[in-house]
């Protein structure tokens, strides 16, 4: 059973496993909406269709946070929150490599193949260049890999993944944007060592603000969970 973080009238949040899907596509596996829709069904009984309203993603690969809305309303207001880049996102990443600097911000263009799936750094006047950009912080590093905390103040597809890969830094696991290591997640499937350890937002319909966590899964890479406070 996927892990409950939150749950109350208008959000529910999970720990997503790596290899889960956090919404069904053509392979018809299961997916976070899907687990939820059940979740609700059995815990309250509900006849028929139950309303779960997802406002982010996270890759097939990546674990961590991944809150829904369990009412049109609240949907509505979080989607808002996360286009408007009110939503305080932390992941986890363990790199290939080194970097000299324990902390700071990059800022780059980037851009999606549609055929392949695969973004991309380009120059801002590339047609359909979206800036990315986040701010990290190094909490560990041993032979050849590095632990990062990110913290993206932009929603790009794939962001974190290119704005390290393309620094020399590829997510460990992640092959297809340059990894040479590999990594099996719970589920016996390739992942990537990102995860989404915190979210922050603005309750939709009360005056709180609820910060979210995600403790690392037991696939994250022995050796390399750092110091994630």
């Amino acid at each position: 059973m996927i892990e409950i973080l939150l749950v109350d009238n208008h959000c529910l949040a999970v720990n997503k496993p790596a290899g889960m899907l956090s919404q069904g596509d053509a392979t018809g596996d299961s997916s976070v909406v899907d687990v939820v829709a059940d979740y609700l069904k059995r815990t309250y009984a509900k006849p028929g269709n139950v309303y779960v309203g997802l406002v982010h993603r996270l890759d097939r690969p990546t674990s961590g946070v991944v809150l829904v809305a369990r009412t049109s309303k609240a949907a509505a207001r979080l989607s808002e929150q996360f286009r408007d880049g009110l939503v305080e996102k932390t992941y986890l990443a363990v790199a290939e490599g080194s970097w000299p600097d324990d902390e700071g911000e990059w800022s780059d263009w980037v851009i999606k193949d549609q055929g392949t799936n695969i973004v991309s750094t380009t120059q801002p006047s590339t047609p359909g260049a979206q800036r990315a950009n986040l701010a990290f912080r190094v909490i560990a590093r041993s032979a050849n890999r590095v632990t990062f905390e990110l913290r993206p103040t932009t929603g790009r597809g794939h962001q974190l993944r290119v704005q390290l890969a393309s620094r020399g830094l590829p997510i460990v696991g992640d092959r297809k944007y340059g990894a040479t290591s590999r990594l099996i997640a719970l589920d016996g499937q390739p992942r990537i060592a990102l995860h989404a350890a915190r979210l922050g937002f603005k309750h939709p319909t009360r005056p709180e603000h609820p910060t979210i966590e995600a403790s690392l899964p037991a696939d994250w890479p022995v050796g390399e969970r750092g110091d994630t406070r």
